[in-house]
């Protein structure tokens, strides 16, 4: 970012980590011992929440994991731990493995109102904006990896594999969204 401008507070809202359990479970033992458990029979999956850290869990027979709504890679990977350790007290032999954090979901918000129309000319082909379709200017980053919508109000979403990737994105869009200020 350039010297002279405020630093821009983002805030993670939702992480979203992968793991494998390494054996097949029963998520019919799952779904009637299991604590805070709900079983779908039609979707072939067991949803399993945690209060502390508050997370959610969709469990596969195949042992696949995918946890969401973790504030942080690190509480990502402590539910993960801790629900795999639920797993193992109800008999299973849960190998801890193939921990992935998969999606970082971001927002910060600009000090400025944008004008979205010059954004997406000044950046095109990479920055989209359909406002028939939805009232935020898409772009697309490849390096780093991100996706980033810009609403008009300044207010900024960021989707990335990493936290990592997030910061980087956000410091690379800062200067774009910087020249397309709205006059208030």
């Amino acid at each position: 970012m350039q010297p002279n401008t405020r630093k821009i507070e983002v805030t993670i809202s939702n992480v979203v980590a992968t793991f494998r359990t390494g054996c097949r479970l029963d998520l019919h033992t799952i779904g009637s011992k299991g604590k805070n458990v709900i079983y779908n029979t039609r979707q072939g999956k067991v949803t399993m929440q945690l209060r502390k850290p508050r997370i959610t869990a969709s469990i596969w027979a195949s042992g696949k994991v995918i946890c969401i709504g973790a504030s942080s890679e690190d509480e990502a990977k402590l539910g993960a731990r801790r629900i795999a350790r639920c797993l193992q007290k109800l008999g299973f032999k849960v190998k801890f493995s193939a921990f992935k954090v998969v999606n970082v979901m971001a927002g910060c918000s600009m000090p400025f109102k944008i004008s979205l129309i010059d954004f997406t000319k000044k950046n095109r082909p990479i920055a989209t904006y359909e406002p028939e379709l939805y009232p935020a200017a898409m772009y697309t980053m490849r390096q780093p990896k991100a996706t980033i919508k810009v609403f008009s109000t300044g207010s900024v979403t960021i989707l990335a594999p990493s936290v990592v990737n997030v910061a980087a994105a956000v410091q690379h869009v800062y200067p774009l969204l910087s020249e397309c200020r709205r006059p208030l």
